[in-house]
């Protein structure tokens, strides 16, 4: 039966217009799937990375820092809808500072190292068919932003939702979108080649690309990541924080015991006897951010040489084929994450960065601290913050604030002060007046079934 999904699939794929490098890619995960592989890492095949050069101690030249910024592209997966805050449009155009979208946000930030560095710094989108459009109107805005040669965006491959029972790909008449998905976002190697943007960037002299999501403002291009990557010749670069507590759950990375590879573990990777080593931050003690830097001319050998399957290790995703309706019928997704490709290039490196370099936006809870005054934008887009410590933890009710339309209800005159916050916990339909101040620790709550309204100028303090 699994051979007739296949074909089915494939050709459903043909039909679609998709390219034949991605029908190759799905294929190479349809076989991994059908050979019973779940792409698990057990601990006892890994052990703890070692010591990692700091972003902080690289010191390179400024004119090694000018030379590897004047090869580098900037990459932004933009694929991603705002579902999960109940927004249809691409997550990254919503205002999120100073009336701001993400967009705008880092369109400054590339022009702005573009005039500091001297440098063309192109900026490249991996979109989405849902987001291309809405992307490109916003970038539009930007005069001198696009590179002369070179795409703004290129499109993420869709394949199809396969049936959990026979393998053969789902169908739903009720929204026949809804039985497609991307293939994760290690599919960006992929579309790099089948849209033609991998030759593209080589052609025109660059050397490195700089990856990163959309959402995650601190990720700018740093020269002196650039400089270190050209310096030592690293092929794959892979960013990363000191796990913490809140962290645990976050992939990280560690070191493969058979051939002494660096390698990503996400916790889909993770068998359930081995949880507990996952999470150990103290074992583990670093996590992806998904900022991550590649040598191009590295990456196209790769994919030539493997017939353009990069040979990431396999993700199992089970959903149902409407995400809304745990009624519908069970699927499977195949995906692959980018950050895996660290252990397919040899000579992989991680550097630790400052948390600064990692803040996404994944829940309504980051959005109030970011559109928050722990946080200030600068011309060039950079945010700062004065914010002592770690940034003030929050936790709104989901029942009332996970969509960003009852979110923006519950703020409409603003956000309030967390500069001086610790922890800013929310329970119920709480409603937030003008000038509010959140000191230390503070958790409110209003009555079942009623609203509490925070008066304005009101000073709430643990």
């Amino acid at each position: 039966m699994s051979e007739a999904g296949l074909q089915q699939a494939q050709d459903k794929m043909r039909a679609a217009g998709a390219a034949e490098v991605a029908i190759r890619v799905f294929t190479h995960y349809y076989r991994l799937l059908e050979s019973g592989q779940q792409g698990t890492i057990r601990e006892d095949d890994i052990e703890p990375v070692g010591d990692l050069p700091h972003l902080d101690h690289l010191d390179p030249a400024p004119e090694a820092m000018q030379a590897a910024l004047a090869e580098t592209v900037v990459i932004k997966l933009n694929g991603g809808l705002g579902t999960s805050m109940g927004v249809t449009g691409p997550k990254s155009a919503l205002p999120v500072k100073d009336g701001l979208s993400f967009l705008d946000i880092i369109a400054r930030q590339i022009l702005s190292t573009r005039r500091q560095y001297d440098v063309p710094l192109p900026l490249v989108l991996m979109n989405s068919f849902r987001t291309r459009e809405e992307s490109l109107q916003v970038l539009s805005e930007y005069d001198g932003l696009p590179v002369d040669g070179l795409p703004l965006d290129f499109l993420q491959n869709m394949e199809p939702k396969l049936l959990a029972d026979d393998l053969t790909p789902a169908e739903w008449e009720a929204d026949p979108e809804l039985a497609w998905c991307p293939p994760g976002h290690g599919d960006l190697f992929t579309a790099l080649v089948a849209s033609g943007t991998l030759d593209a960037l080589r052609e025109h002299g660059f050397r490195h690309a700089f990856i990163s999501n959309a959402d995650n403002l601190g990720a700018t291009a740093d020269p002196r990541i650039a400089a270190w990557m050209a310096e030592h010749d690293v092929p794959f670069g892979m960013e990363v924080c000191r796990r913490t507590r809140s962290d645990r759950k976050g992939g990280h990375v560690a070191v493969r015991k058979s051939d002494g590879r660096l390698i990503l573990r996400d916790s889909a990777q993770v068998a359930e006897e081995d949880t507990k080593y996952f999470q150990d931050v103290t074992r583990h003690r670093t996590f992806n951010t998904n900022n991550l830097w590649i040598d191009l001319d590295r990456l196209a050998e790769l994919m030539d040489g493997h017939d353009g399957i990069l040979g990431l290790p396999i993700m199992v995703n089970r959903k149902t084929v409407d995400p809304a309706d745990p009624s519908s019928p069970k699927v499977i997704q195949l995906e692959t994450g980018m950050g895996t490709a660290i252990e397919t290039f040899e000579g992989s490196q991680a550097v630790i960065v400052d948390r600064s370099r990692f803040k996404p936006v994944k829940t309504t809870n980051d959005l109030l601290v970011l559109r928050s005054d722990v946080y200030e934008l600068d011309d060039a887009g950079d945010l700062t913050t004065t914010h002592e410590g770690d940034e003030p933890y929050v936790d709104l009710d989901p029942e009332h604030f996970k969509i960003l339309a009852d979110f923006d209800a519950h703020f409409v005159a603003g956000p309030p002060s967390l500069v001086r916050a610790d922890r800013l916990e929310v329970r119920g339909d709480v409603v937030f007046g003008k000038d509010v101040t959140v000191v230390g620790d503070v958790e409110i709550e209003a009555p079942a079934g009623e609203r509490r309204l925070i008066p304005d100028g009101t000073v709430l303090e643990g």
